[in-house]
């Protein structure tokens, strides 16, 4: 009875070697035991965002500007104003941490590792040399150097005017409201003359050619200087940001990317006084459904030496600020696209294939003379 039952497990294990019948099976390759833990890629964004920051700078005349030169609009309050004016984005891969294989038995004698990590080929002599590279990214606010532009420098009222026998000669301060008119006078008296130049009606012969041309300028350059006093200023600063993000959502509502303040300006993602900056991915879904129809296999043994690729999507990237869209792209994203298995014939030394590190992507799959 015995050997009845050790006969029969026999015949049931035997058919099933001599499907799986490989070159290790001849003698050219030791039994392996162990595999090659490899990844496949996914990819990343590095995002860099031109940010400008606009502050104001009430004049100290603000108050007299529609007095006496007839401005009703200005501002007298200081603000900063943040805009975003540019995004810029780069792709990179790296590992998956979602998606760690081994390659096992056999098959382990001819994967192709990038430095990190990611399947490059099988049996492919694929040889890289070539190391992640290290991206150093900024999030500080970068302080505008060398302005050192103050309202007193352009207005050159005395503070104090000479005294007289009224008041035993001692100096009196000349109040803002008489330093405002004399400013005023100068707006006024740098109109005129370029009038009076442009028309021709100067009593002295004005200059010409270049020097003409220049004497305008800084005739507009000292009038613009004084109506400041009034008007104020605004120092426009343009800053970069920099910083890199893995999508791994494709909802509707997007992922939180950085967040934004007018009043700050761009902010980490956990810091809630800024208002979320989202990054959608929509993925090719006609694609993508093709992709996970073909995919499947109907060899049994598909996938059990362990060995896998991707086929990536192409997706649409999308930035949001409030209802705002303020930058797009198309690219291919690899952990948005479909696994699957390579054929196992293909693994045991007879053919050479190529993968794209970064997407997972098969390159091409030839046989080895």
């Amino acid at each position: 009875m015995r050997i009845t039952i050790t006969f029969l497990a026999l015949m049931m294990v035997l058919p099933t070697f001599g499907q799986r019948r490989t070159k290790a099976d001849e003698g050219t390759l030791p039994v392996v035991m162990e595999g090659v833990t490899y990844a496949l890629p996914r990819t990343g964004l590095r995002i860099t965002v031109n940010a400008v920051k606009e502050s104001f700078e009430p004049g100290p005349y603000a108050a007299y500007a529609e007095q006496l030169l007839g401005i009703s609009d200005a501002r007298n309050r200081p603000s900063v104003y943040w805009s975003i004016e540019d995004v810029k984005l780069e792709t990179f891969a790296e590992p998956d941490p979602e998606h760690v294989y081994k390659a096992l038995g056999h098959a382990a004698y001819f994967v192709n590792l990038t430095a990190d990590g990611r399947l490059a080929g099988i049996n492919s002599g694929h040889l890289t040399t070539e190391h992640p590279g290290l991206n150093t990214n900024v999030f500080i606010e970068k302080v505008q150097q060398g302005d050192n532009f103050s309202f007193a420098q352009i207005n050159d009222s005395p503070l104090f005017a000479p005294g007289d026998s009224t008041n035993n000669y001692r100096p009196v301060r000349i109040s803002l409201e008489r330093k405002a008119a004399a400013a005023a006078e100068r707006i006024l008296e740098c109109r005129l003359t370029r009038f009076h130049m442009v028309a021709g009606l100067m009593d002295e012969f004005h200059p010409d050619g270049d020097a003409y041309v220049l004497s305008l300028k800084e005739l507009e350059r000292i009038e613009n200087d004084y109506l400041s006093l009034f008007s104020g200023r605004t120092i426009r600063q343009t800053q970069l940001f920099s910083f890199d993000f893995v999508p791994v959502s494709s909802s509707d509502r997007g992922e939180v990317v950085f967040r934004f303040s007018e009043e700050k300006g761009v902010l980490p993602a956990t810091d809630l006084s800024g208002k979320p900056v989202l990054l959608r991915v929509e993925p090719e879904k006609a694609l993508v459904s093709k992709f996970s129809a073909l995919a499947r296999s109907e060899n049994p043994a598909a996938g059990e030496s362990g060995v896998f690729y991707r086929m990536p999507a192409t997706v649409n990237i999308s930035f949001l600020f409030e209802t705002n869209t303020i930058a797009t792209a198309r690219s291919v994203m690899a952990q948005f696209g479909q696994v699957a298995p390579l054929p196992e014939e293909l693994l045991f030394g007879d053919h050479t294939i190529e993968i794209h590190p970064e997407t997972g992507a098969v390159k091409s799959i030839q046989k080895v003379n």
